[in-house]
């Protein structure tokens, strides 16, 4: 999606935000491609460490992705004064891709590609659960969230950032505590797992998208960036070694999920996010480079929902990565991938009917 907010006349648009979408849109596909070498065995070796280094490092992707969101709607001078144009405008930009992506997971790559045998109550159950592909629960959850938007910033908006933060604060907390509970009840033999579904899949990112716009103008420089860059690559660390590791800390698998909604990822999200935007102003941008950035940061949307089409059709076609053993062979598939998801977004972009669903 666009980054929305012109800047004042004259005034050089600052690319931070352009810089995170792009990192995080290049983490997607790295979960979503080194993900498949990480679940199959053996797991063990170099290979599988590094890519549960990659695949694991950016578990923050999802969370910053919302809080990127957050930042550029929920202060935006259509969204408090004109929420009907602004509804009227995501849903002519949302509810095409909505509808044309499910359709093509569900009948180009699941029943084309991987030649499976959908029954009508299945094909509900999919689009229910919000599950027909991969990534594709992430309209759903970003559509909840712009159906809230007005309320949302008509509220936090009203103190200032001291309500803003409070807010944040608050749904965050109560959010990881919520997702603390399962692994604390799983230790007494009780399951109490968390269902999603197409109507509740926001629920638990809207402490992110406030988060975002509390923290849109956070900005730190020297000690402070310092301590908080080698806290944000510490926790991420430890995210990764929890992962190869689980059993030997039992008390930090019940409480620290490593999941979008865990308390040590949602930690490194805000991190990554106040870092990465407080880094990008010791950053003097060319013009040109400039250009560059804001055309991938436009693309990224297109690359989230074109990206596993690619991979699919590599995957099924090239043995070496459906065998998800080789390191190299997966690393390749990434670096394809990204390319040509990003290739197909842009010149998606020139056709006008093309570009109604990336």
């Amino acid at each position: 999606m666009k980054v929305q907010g012109a800047e004042r006349a004259g005034t050089p648009r600052k690319h931070g935000l352009d810089i995170l979408r792009i990192l995080s849109i290049c983490g997607v596909v790295a979960i979503h491609v080194f993900g498949l070498r990480v679940g199959a065995d053996p797991k063990a070796g170099r290979g599988w460490w590094a890519a549960v280094a990659i695949d694991i490092g950016f578990i923050w992707v999802v969370p910053v992705f919302v809080m990127i969101s957050g930042a550029l709607l929920l202060g935006s001078r259509q969204v408090l004064e004109a929420p009907a144009a602004f509804y009227r405008k995501r849903a002519m930009r949302l509810v095409p891709a909505l509808i044309f992506w499910n359709a093509v997971y569900l009948v180009g790559v699941r029943i084309w590609m991987r030649h499976e045998h959908l029954t009508t109550a299945r094909v509900l159950q999919l689009l229910y659960d919000s599950s027909v592909f991969t990534q594709l629960y992430f309209l759903w959850l970003i559509l909840g969230l712009y159906a809230i938007a007005p309320l949302l910033a008509a509220f936090i908006t009203a103190r200032e950032d001291r309500r803003a933060m409070a807010t944040a604060v608050s749904l965050l907390a109560v959010t990881v505590l919520a997702y603390m509970m399962p692994g604390i009840l799983g230790h007494f033999g009780i399951s109490r797992p968390i269902p999603m579904n197409v109507f509740t899949y926001w629920l638990p990112y809207v402490g992110y998208f406030a988060a975002g716009y509390a923290l849109r103008r956070v900005r730190l420089k020297g000690l402070p960036l310092a301590a908080a860059a080698v806290l944000t690559a510490a926790l991420m660390a430890f995210t990764v070694w929890h992962f190869g590791h689980r059993g030997l800390l039992p008390l930090a698998d019940q409480l620290v999920s490593i999941s979008y909604l865990g308390a040590g990822v949602a930690l490194t999200a805000i991190g990554v996010f106040v870092v990465g935007l407080s880094v990008s102003e010791f950053i003097t941008v060319p013009r040109r480079v400039g250009s560059l950035l804001t055309a991938l940061s436009n693309a990224s949307f297109g690359v989230f929902l074109v990206h596993l089409v690619i991979f699919e059709a590599i995957r099924l076609n090239v043995p070496a990565v459906l065998g998800a053993r080789s390191f190299t062979a997966i690393a390749a598939a990434y670096a394809v991938t990204l390319a040509a998801s990003f290739a197909i977004s842009w010149l998606a972009s020139k056709v006008p009917l093309l570009r109604r669903v990336f």
